[in-house]
């Protein structure tokens, strides 16, 4: 779908130079001499490289619509995720890094959201909060509340997340994948 180089918004996924990107953030730009343009910070989709573009209005530029499906994961092959479209059953193969550092949240049976690019995969949403099992909590320290009262723990996952003092070994918590952040006590 062609667009004006001026249309372009945070979040929209356009075409540029034969690769994929993303707009980061957008600025309308009026010099003094000369046309308005617009000053796009891009991000690769695939590898993440940033790239700082500008757009007159007379340019146009390709938007591109992700195909979005819900996957289940199944299991962790070495350097490989491999996922199950929910709706076809087949199976989904892609590489760890395009997950990064959350696939230590992915767990058998999770739903996440699968976007793709004329059937490539090209990235993978993990659930907003997900609920882990806490299996190493450091001891409370009385009197210790002049500083921030969260202590260090560890997931079953082996992540390390900060928690507040209450949360003890074999407490299950929910988390948020993006970050590792703790959100609160899973109530299961």
């Amino acid at each position: 779908m062609k667009l004006n180089g001026n249309a372009v918004k945070p979040g929209n996924v356009i075409e540029h130079n034969g690769r994929l990107w993303t707009a980061v953030k957008v600025a309308h730009v009026k010099p003094g001499k000369g046309g308005a343009f617009a000053q796009i910070e891009l991000r690769d989709i695939r590898d993440g490289t940033k790239l700082n573009e500008r757009f007159r209005s007379s340019e146009t530029v390709e938007r591109v619509i992700l195909d979005e499906a819900e996957c289940t994961f199944l299991y962790d092959e070495g350097d490989n995720l491999v996922f199950m479209h929910s709706v076809s059953f087949e199976q989904i193969s892609i590489a760890n890094s395009m997950v990064g550092d959350r696939a230590a949240f992915l767990q058998d049976g999770m739903t996440v959201t699968m976007e793709s690019y004329e059937g490539d995969p090209i990235s993978v949403s993990l659930p907003d909060t997900v609920a882990m099992e806490v299996v190493e909590a450091d001891a409370v320290v009385k009197g210790q509340t002049a500083s921030s009262s969260y202590k260090p723990a560890v997931l079953e996952n082996g992540v390390r997340v900060m928690v507040p003092p209450h949360i003890e070994t074999g407490t299950r918590i929910v988390v948020r994948p993006e970050d590792a952040t703790y959100v609160e006590r899973a109530k299961d």
